[in-house]
């Protein structure tokens, strides 16, 4: 073999040592690369919203009603894998954040993406009341089908895993709000399911005493859910 085979031999071979050496590095960049960034609202989401897991969480098929790709202004339900609590409430938290989070993509998003649930309560007529960060109000595009849609969005995903829920009042950081954006009023209930638990009974009042009236009574006439 002459010398000017065995030295392209043995630069080959070397060759060969330095990308093993170095193309799994390599690749675990590309990799990084391809991978999405986190977005500034995905990680305060993290700190401030982490996801609602609870003992009794089983992985099921559930309903989430996002806006329709063929239709606007209709909503579509979408049939998504998710851990849901037998609780009520924590199943309710699970299924808004899913709401929220999972959207399929932008053009079908129906609540804003910065959108935080603060809290929710289930009371024992089977009314729901859930409480939403500021943004909800303020980055939902004014006009009575954005903020209907967003609305039915919410309620028409509950009205299909979490039985108990009859009707629906949404606050806006703790405080009942006259509209959402400017045009669907806030001030009452939305129907979620026709047929709800019975209201219990109200204790009669004290001699001498008036009845307390209900915080969650509104001033002016409820807001239908669109069918």
């Amino acid at each position: 073999m002459s010398h000017r085979a065995k030295m392209a031999i043995g630069i080959l071979v070397v060759a060969v040592l330095v990308a093993a050496f170095y193309l799994p590095g390599l690749v675990r960049h590309v990799f990084r690369l391809a991978r999405p960034e986190r977005t500034e609202e995905q990680a305060q989401r993290e700190v401030t919203q982490p996801p609602v897991i609870t003992p009794t969480d089983v992985n099921v098929k559930a309903k989430i009603f996002w806006a329709s790709t063929t239709s606007p202004g209709i909503l579509e339900p979408v049939e998504v894998q998710l851990p849901l609590s037998a609780d009520p409430v924590q199943r309710s938290r699970q299924l808004i954040n899913a709401l929220i989070t999972q959207v399929p993509a932008p053009e079908q998003r129906t609540l804003p993406a910065d959108t935080t649930l603060l809290e929710f309560y289930l009371l024992s007529d089977g009314t729901a009341v859930a409480d939403f960060s500021d943004s909800l109000s303020a980055a939902t595009p004014s006009g009575i089908l954005s903020e209907q849609m967003a609305v039915d969005s919410i309620a028409r995903t509950l009205a299909a895993s979490v039985e108990p829920i009859g009707r629906l009042k949404i606050l806006i950081h703790g405080q009942d709000t006259e509209t959402l954006a400017g045009h669907l009023d806030l001030t009452g209930f939305f129907l979620v399911r026709a047929e709800s638990p019975p209201a219990a009974p109200t204790p009669p009042a004290a001699p001498g005493r008036k009845a307390a009236a209900s915080g969650l009574t509104p001033p002016a006439a409820p807001g239908k859910l669109a069918h």
